[in-house]
């Protein structure tokens, strides 16, 4: 009964971003269904994608035509990526005209988009970038395609990635916090991987297992703290969502992460939003 009534306050039309979402991946309706169709249609009218798009300036940035980047977490990139999120698509033009400024400001060095600075990929911003153009529904664009042939060739060759490496050759080092990659490939759909994505996939899945989603180095708070948006914040539910978005779902290495899930549940079945983002200290007050 308690799981009922979560599902019925995620099915409250209020938001329809989370209406749409719960009605696909919850209780797995169709695109056709028309609860779906009106909910999707409904998210830019309506809740938080209404209220991010209130903002955009009709050359179709956020804050200023500048930069696209700064100031953090206002600027176009961090709106765009909480906007994909929200279920948003290029179905909406002023997304479709977002989205394509912001692929012509980000060139790939070899052509495609990703590129955060001359031209060079990053992974934080690369692979952001790439889960959210698939999720706006550009999948199949061969600029995004660019994209991640850059995330596969640069994995680490033991699996995962870093934060820092900014070549077209193979990161040196990995770590927890660089999820962005992985994240891109759940969406992407699996008749497009390359044996060399399948490969980097297979990889860093198994990195993150290995450390069970959270043993890397010494205790690092933020990482139990859950938080919206992700921007590039990685903490153990981003991880559990990425993995089992990847199909892992039964691994005896998720128990960790599961139980800290149950653990943080509230009596009336829902979650508390911890942090506004992962180094501001919860929990917010809703």
């Amino acid at each position: 009964m308690v799981a009922q009534r979560v599902l019925d306050w995620l099915l409250e039309p209020a938001q329809p971003s989370v209406r749409y979402r719960a009605l696909t991946e919850l209780l797995h309706r169709s695109a056709k269904d028309r609860e779906v169709r009106e909910a999707k249609a409904r998210i830019p009218e309506q809740g938080w994608a209404a209220e991010i798009l209130s903002r955009r300036e009709p050359g179709g940035w956020w804050v200023h035509s500048k930069s696209l980047y700064t100031p953090k977490y206002l600027s176009t990139n961090w709106n765009l990526l909480a906007l994909a999120d929200l279920g948003a698509t290029r179905d909406l033009p002023p997304i479709r005209v977002s989205c394509e400024l912001w692929m012509e400001r980000s060139p790939l060095n070899g052509g495609g988009v990703g590129g955060f600075s001359n031209g060079k990929g990053h992974l934080c911003y690369t692979g952001n970038m790439a889960r959210a153009l698939v999720q706006f529904g550009y999948g199949e664009d061969p600029r995004v395609r660019k994209a991640f042939e850059w995330l596969a060739r640069t994995a680490d060759v033991k699996g995962g990635w870093s934060c820092w490496n900014m070549s077209d050759q193979p990161s040196r080092g990995r770590n927890l916090d660089s999820w962005e990659a992985l994240s891109a490939f759940s969406v992407y759909p699996r008749s497009r991987w390359t044996p060399e994505m399948k490969r980097a996939v297979e990889l860093g899945v198994e990195f993150f297992l290995q450390r069970e989603l959270h043993l890397q180095g010494d205790r690092y708070k933020p990482w139990y703290r859950f938080h919206w948006p992700s921007h590039y914040y990685y903490d153990v539910l981003v991880g559990l969502d990425v993995l089992t978005a990847l199909g892992v779902t039964d691994d005896p290495r998720l128990k960790f992460a599961l139980d800290l899930v149950r653990k943080k549940r509230r009596g009336d079945g829902r979650w508390v939003l911890d942090a506004a983002h992962p180094d501001v200290e919860g929990p917010i007050k809703r």
